[in-house]
């Protein structure tokens, strides 16, 4: 939704460590900041004097504890792993793999976190700190989500050896594609068909380990 150093020498790499009090406080507001910048004007447009005039905080420590614009899109993706909806369990895997496919739809669709998505997955093409933030982002959330495959193979709805990664990996491709690469509407149908698409795959083996 991933870091050249550009920190100061006594700095953090942003994200490492889970502040508490005032620290928190101003992390929230930066990142709620950073977040309006990329909805009104993307990662270009992302001027980190602005984001701490509108945080309400000093320049000098959004420079010192973020670095650059790409250090505040790093850490406002790791934010957005840690908050993000935990995984389904409905007790079946086509449901946990429909429950996920409408989650993905339903952040993409919305009219703030929609053009958030567009901004850093368009800064993640061109650069690497972006990048690598991104790519943890999704790690992230597949991690998160694999245990319903796992828990589907111990039901025997898919076949032992089924790699949980790849399962949910089907299920958001084609939601991704339509968002990012071909710019089409996401109707409720694209998730239901994804999520249809990556089970009966991983029914017939199609994900299975070799």
């Amino acid at each position: 939704m991933e870091q050249n150093s550009r920190l100061g020498p006594s700095s953090t790499t942003p994200g490492t460590v889970r502040p508490g009090g005032r620290t928190a406080k101003v992390r929230t507001a930066v990142l709620e900041a950073t977040q309006e910048a990329l909805v009104e004007g993307g990662f270009h447009g992302l001027n980190m004097d602005r984001v701490a005039a509108q945080a309400g905080v000093g320049k000098t420590t959004v420079y010192r504890r973020w670095g650059s614009a790409a250090g505040l899109v790093a850490d406002l993706l790791r934010d957005m792993a840690e908050q993000s909806v935990p995984a389904a369990d409905t007790g079946s895997l086509d449901g946990d793999l429909l429950a996920n496919a409408r989650l993905v739809r339903q952040t993409l669709t919305d009219p703030r976190m929609g053009p958030v998505f567009q901004a850093v997955i368009a800064a993640a093409a061109c650069d690497e700190e972006c990048a690598r933030a991104l790519n943890g982002f999704y790690a992230t959330r597949i991690r998160e989500w694999s245990p319903c495959v796992e828990r589907a193979a111990g039901r025997g709805e898919v076949p032992a050896g089924t790699d949980p990664g790849e399962v949910i990996r089907a299920v958001s491709a084609p939601l991704y594609y339509r968002f990012a690469v071909s710019r089409e509407p996401l109707a409720e149908a694209d998730a239901v068909r994804a999520a249809a698409v990556a089970f009966a795959a991983a029914k017939a083996g199609s994900f299975t380990r070799n």
